[in-house]
């Protein structure tokens, strides 16, 4: 059963992270009292939503999980989001609703990919989902990453983030290697936010983050491979195993044959997200040469 899910998804069922850059106030509404608004938002989307540290006025929100998980998530940030305004309209004179506003915290090097040729790509999102896109002209500080502003119904929203995943995946698949630029400024400010440790504000432009040197505790992952399918995971003068560390973010040690063993040893290391991502990774490779060495035709059903 579960794979027609993921058909339906449009062969979506992948993990993603996307992170959301939010104001203090918004932060505290994602929490809610005693956390229990973030615990039912991790319990009822699936997702993993880890929120930065710190009393800087802007904290990154990480959102790890397959997209189905995420895109329940944000639905649930957007919902939230639509309450506080309609509760903050009730003691205004206001009388229209201003829309529900999210910021995207991506990758400089797939926002080409967001805008499209001349901007066709975001004008179709812009078309197709109702919501306001936006993409800034200027990286964050210390960073390369640009902030995307979406906003606009909740329903406008989730739609327009769906899309946004579709053409970030699409550039991890396209660009391969290149999709994430790593090891920058904010992917270890990622990485901190996923360890939950404080760090600097993003305000702040210091030349660099104190504390971004001495990297996040590690966990070790290990894995048995047999020799003969070795050669799938490496690839052609280690092309692909370069893909799976550069995605991932983890170090990844494959442990030299030992005489008279059929199995090779391989070590990962890194945050548990880079982990999960790599062990996904891996296996994503192992059935995309399964299904060409079983049967050519089910590379399509697979």
């Amino acid at each position: 059963m579960e794979n027609s899910k993921v058909q339906s998804e449009g062969g979506l069922n992948v993990t993603l992270t996307i992170r959301l850059l939010m104001h203090g106030k918004e932060v505290g509404s994602i929490i809610g009292k005693k956390g229990e608004t973030v615990k039912k938002m991790r319990e009822e989307s699936g997702a993993r939503i880890n929120i930065s540290e710190g009393n800087c006025p802007e904290r990154i929100v990480t959102i790890t999980g397959p997209t189905d998980t995420i895109f329940k998530a944000f639905a649930m940030i957007a919902y939230k989001f639509e309450e506080d305004i309609i509760n903050s309209m009730s003691n205004s004179p206001a009388t229209s609703k201003p829309p529900v506003t999210l910021r995207l915290v991506v990758p400089a090097s797939q926002c080409g990919s967001l805008i499209g040729k001349g901007g066709s790509k975001i004008k179709e999102m812009r078309e197709s989902t109702g919501a306001q896109v936006q993409v800034a002209g200027d990286m964050l500080p210390n960073s390369t990453e640009r902030a995307v502003t979406i906003s606009g119904t909740p329903e406008a929203i989730i739609q327009c983030v769906k899309q946004i995943c579709v053409v970030m995946l699409e550039a991890y698949t396209i660009q391969g290697q290149y999709a994430i630029p790593h090891p920058d400024q904010l992917t270890k400010l990622h990485q901190l936010a996923m360890q939950q440790t404080p760090f600097t504000p993003l305000g702040q432009t210091t030349p660099a983050f104190p504390g971004l040197d001495a990297s996040p505790p590690a966990s070790t992952h290990e894995l048995t491979i047999p020799n003969d399918l070795i050669g799938c995971i490496i690839g052609r003068q280690g092309t692909k195993i370069n893909e799976i560390r550069q995605m991932s973010g983890a170090q990844i040690k494959i442990a030299n044959a030992m005489e008279g063993s059929s199995e090779r040893q391989i070590t990962i290391t890194g945050t548990p997200a880079n982990i999960s991502l790599a062990q996904y990774l891996i296996n994503a490779r192992f059935r995309d040469v399964a299904a060409m060495w079983n049967d050519p035709s089910s590379m399509t059903t697979s």
